[in-house]
């Protein structure tokens, strides 16, 4: 157990001041990548706005018995009504108005992809939701279907029961790219990178930096370290050496 315990904590001493030596290094590659996924995101990424409007399926009756019948029979209802609102039965009138409105240049799927119905549970109110890269043309696609459902639906299911209880507003906020997550992905991105330049050059270098590589790696003896080398070009490039002796053996001066 001891043994285990000094592996460990030599493991992580040598890792600690791995991250010293390198740390001016894995500071300029988070940098670096920080500044790359903004540059990504500023250039790149074409920005989205979305717009929502809201719908709501509620018969109206003065019966208080039936009122609760009635409720009912709307919430198994939004389903089915969920599933008109992306159906082309209500999407070509749409995309054909909003072509007219707003020369809108996508085709059907393009409309279809672009629209999300939700709805919480136990709630009688429909929300669609519009994304596209242009705030004004997701409000008003968003206002357009719920226009166009309000009408068709009534016809189809013979019912008047659905009305449109909020218009949806145009955001000039976008909603994606998300720039605090591709920021964050960018520090982690550089950071990595960092790391796995600065194990790659510490596992490449075949340089012996002091002795103690000697001793404690290789299990060699150490008899002396070569401190200073002094080159005299007037002794025809001689260089005189230096030694500073390490271990108890007899001094010879060398004539």
């Amino acid at each position: 157990m001891n043994k285990r315990h000094d592996d460990m904590v030599i493991d992580l001493g040598y890792l600690v001041k791995f991250l010293k030596n390198n740390i001016v290094s894995l500071i300029i590659w988070t940098i670096l990548g920080f500044v790359l996924s903004l540059g990504v995101v500023f250039v790149f990424v074409e920005p989205k706005y979305s717009s929502n409007v809201d719908i709501l399926v509620n018969q109206k009756t003065n019966n208080a018995q039936v009122q609760y019948a009635t409720q009912q029979a709307d919430l198994q209802a939004i389903n089915t009504y969920k599933d008109v609102l992306t159906k082309p039965i209500i999407l070509t009138p749409v995309l054909k108005e909003i072509k007219r409105v707003d020369n809108y240049q996508g085709n059907l799927s393009d409309l279809a992809k672009s629209i999300k119905v939700t709805n919480q549970t136990n709630s009688q109110v429909i929300t669609v939701t519009v994304t596209d890269k242009n705030a004004y043309v997701a409000a008003d696609v968003a206002n357009i279907i719920g226009k166009v459902f309000t009408r068709k639906v009534k016809k189809m299911m013979q019912v008047d029961n659905v009305t449109i209880v909020s218009n949806a507003k145009v955001s000039t906020k976008p909603v994606s790219p998300n720039k605090k997550i591709f920021a964050l992905a960018g520090v982690v991105l550089g950071l990595f990178i960092g790391i796995v330049i600065a194990f790659i050059k510490e596992f490449t270098d075949k340089t012996v930096k002091d002795s103690s590589f000697l001793t404690d790696e290789l299990g060699l003896t150490n008899i002396g370290s070569v401190y200073h080398l002094d080159i005299n070009e007037d002794d025809y490039g001689a260089v005189k050496v230096i030694v500073e002796e390490e271990i108890s053996t007899p001094r010879r001066r060398r004539v």
